[in-house]
């Protein structure tokens, strides 16, 4: 995997953090470790909302101080947000206003309506969920991935800032939604810790150019050590995924 296509989770979970760090200082020190290598990194709002207004601050926090540090770099905000009306103007405003988000993970369950006020960000990516990695997924979105795919693309893109979020674990889900979307960009989690294989994902989900592809890897990166250089662990790690 090239650097081109490695987008670093920053799911920084507060009870695994080195000891003596905060969420924003261990951010900082993977990022500072780690971006000269990635090609994005992605901040699941989990992880941060958890942690009540410290957590907001240090998730704002780190979404500047990556901007600071390397100009030009994505920032995703795993938000998976989708509502109505107002509440998505107001979720939008948060992501690209308030938080400085290059980019965000939406739900296209409510339909575009609920979409449509992070698609007028036209400078915005917005990576709306196709199927995902989790075992559950099949319940319902086996039957409605590839429709999701087919109205991304022929109708929800037209100021060219959507992706697709296909997770790593089914091949014959990434395949058949690149046929349909040979030119959108997709974010994939599950390589790792999930247990998607990366060669299976450059194989399958690169576009027809061969690029339009972030890779997401975090927990088995970023906790790759608990101890006082867990920084350099994870550019280490980071490193051994390239060299795949």
């Amino acid at each position: 995997m090239t650097k081109n296509f490695l987008c670093l989770g920053l799911d920084s979970e507060a009870e695994k953090l080195p000891k003596g760090q905060t969420q924003l200082s261990f951010n900082q020190a993977i990022v500072e470790a780690t971006h000269d290598l990635a090609a994005a990194y992605k901040l699941n709002s989990a992880f941060y909302e958890a942690q009540g207004s410290k957590g907001w601050e240090a998730l704002k926090k780190t979404i500047a101080f990556i901007h600071q540090q390397s100009p030009g770099m994505p920032v995703i905000w795993d938000a998976k947000r989708g509502d109505i009306g107002n509440t998505s103007q107001q979720y939008a405003r948060a992501a690209f206003e308030e938080l400085q988000a290059d980019a965000i993970t939406l739900n296209p369950y409510l339909g575009r309506d609920a979409l449509q006020p992070f698609l007028d960000y036209q400078d915005k990516t917005c990576y709306i969920l196709c199927r995902t990695s989790n075992p559950g997924a099949k319940e319902f979105q086996d039957e409605l991935y590839l429709k999701v795919a087919k109205k991304v693309v022929q109708e929800w893109n037209q100021n060219n800032n959507c992706g697709l979020v296909v997770g790593a674990t089914g091949m014959q889900e990434l395949q058949k939604v690149r046929e349909i979307a040979p030119n959108l960009p997709l974010l994939i989690p599950g390589v790792g810790t999930q247990g998607g294989l990366l060669t299976e994902v450059l194989r399958y989900g690169k576009d027809s150019s061969g690029g339009g592809l972030l890779i997401n890897v975090s927990r088995s990166v970023i906790f790759a050590s608990s101890g006082k250089n867990f920084a350099g662990a994870a550019r280490q790690k980071v490193l051994e995924l390239i060299q795949k």
